[in-house]
């Protein structure tokens, strides 16, 4: 029982600082959301690891996370090819990355967020992409990586290491914890880039 209580008031300690960091970054107004995706846009398209991949994971945004169009609309001024990622239809927990091009058709997902409509023909293998840009609810200054929940870049970066992909995880400066409380299954991140900062841990590339 004891055992019990502690896993509850662990994954509740988790969720309440869930709360408090999705409620902070909703607050951001809608300026300092525009000033910052700018900021952070500028920052991943000067970053060295970007100007030497050619396929590219983002993520469109929802729920106050960094807006990402304006890093969308430049990747793809620079020629990459730029992937988002899918629920995948038959193996729960799991994502598919497909390809995004301006005139790709977008549907929402089971949690009202837009995704390529499912086309086998414009999967990519997560192994190919060049780099994965990950989103998150909170970090910290160990590079650990707090998501919403239903641990769907944990499974899909956890042996990155393995492949060629390289992830980086974005986040609004608000959204750094003095420490995340870590599961056995989260996978800490290489580097974060903030609007302000870039945080690197080169013991974890």
């Amino acid at each position: 029982m004891l055992i019990m209580s502690f896993q509850s008031q662990y994954a509740q300690q988790r969720q309440n600082i869930r709360n408090r960091i999705r409620q902070r970054r909703r607050a951001l107004t809608p300026e300092q959301q525009h000033d910052f995706a700018l900021q952070m846009a500028d920052r991943i398209a000067a970053h060295p690891r970007i100007l030497a991949a050619q396929s590219v994971a983002v993520f469109l945004s929802f729920d106050g996370e960094l807006d990402t169009a304006p890093l969308i609309e430049r990747l793809w001024r620079q020629g990459l090819q730029v992937y988002l990622p899918v629920l995948h239809p038959f193996s729960a927990g799991n994502l598919l990355f497909l390809r995004y091009a301006p005139d790709t058709l977008l549907v929402n997902n089971r949690f009202h967020i837009l995704e390529p409509q499912l086309d086998v023909r414009h999967v990519l293998p997560v192994g190919e992409l060049d780099v994965v840009l990950t989103p998150l609810v909170a970090f910290d200054s160990a590079g650990q990586r707090l998501g919403m929940g239903g641990g769907f870049y944990d499974r899909t970066l956890q042996n990155w290491q393995l492949t060629g992909l390289y992830p980086i995880g974005l986040a609004h400066d608000c959204q750094q914890v003095e420490k995340v409380p870590v599961e056995h299954w989260d996978i800490p991140l290489p580097e974060i880039i903030t609007p302000s900062q870039n945080w690197v841990w080169r013991e974890l590339e």
